[in-house]
């Protein structure tokens, strides 16, 4: 494997291809595996996952992964987590129980609130295209437009996007991180607003699917493959 090859974590759960033909089309190359040295060998690594967290830990596990990819992590080597993978870096998730996730970015995991009965109707899980917006911890920088100001998303995946771009998501189950800081992008959906992007050091993830978010989904994969 080349070392300039990024790495697409199979732990049986995850749209292992759509991801493949998106990275490729930005001109990177990818090797889909459950292997150890070869994960270990990876310049990057994407973690994805479409499901339920306990079994995607649950995968993790059987594969001997979760250690590797918390010592790839520590590293300093970029790791992106999309969708499930994105849960899985954090410590623990409600879905089904009280499971532990890999921790390596402090925050929990749980189900959107059910609608209020007399209020707004709205659908669990969320489904289709939802816009990602600048939080207010990062407000001191620039929402496009505002000239003169230092851009938060600048030197991120979101480099060079507009504030509150569409993105195509699917899932019952909401990120809420433990420093503020870490959140580069919430969400509004229903009665929540959680944490959509998320950032920690060489760490990222995403809750949407870039792979399925168009040519701006692609510019996230492209940010992240060049950074």
């Amino acid at each position: 494997m080349s070392k300039k090859e990024i790495v697409i974590v199979d732990y049986g759960l995850g749209n292992l291809f759509s991801i493949q033909r998106a990275i490729n089309e930005v001109g990177a190359k990818s090797l889909i595996s459950c292997k150890s040295e070869q994960i270990k060998s990876a310049e990057k690594l994407i973690l994805p996952g479409v499901g339920a967290f306990e079994d995607g830990m649950r995968g993790l596990c059987e594969k001997g992964l979760v250690n590797t990819i918390c010592e790839f992590a520590n590293s300093g080597k970029p790791v992106f987590g999309i969708c499930l993978g994105m849960q899985l870096l954090l410590s623990f998730s409600e879905e089904h129980g009280l499971h532990r996730g890999l921790d390596l970015i402090k925050g929990k995991v749980v189900r959107f609130k059910e609608p209020d009965p007399v209020g707004k109707k709205y659908k669990v899980p969320q489904i289709g295209w939802n816009s990602i917006v600048l939080p207010e911890t990062l407000h001191q920088g620039k929402v496009s437009g505002e000239a003169g100001r230092i851009n938060p998303w600048e030197n991120t995946i979101l480099k060079d996007l507009s504030n509150k771009s569409f993105m195509y998501f699917l899932h019952s189950y909401i990120v809420f991180v433990d420093n503020p800081e870490r959140c580069l992008a919430v969400t509004r959906y229903g009665l929540d607003e959680y944490c959509s992007v998320l950032k920690k050091d060489n760490i990222v993830g995403c809750q949407f699917h870039p792979e399925l978010s168009g040519d701006t989904g692609l510019d996230i994969l492209r940010n992240f493959v060049l950074q």
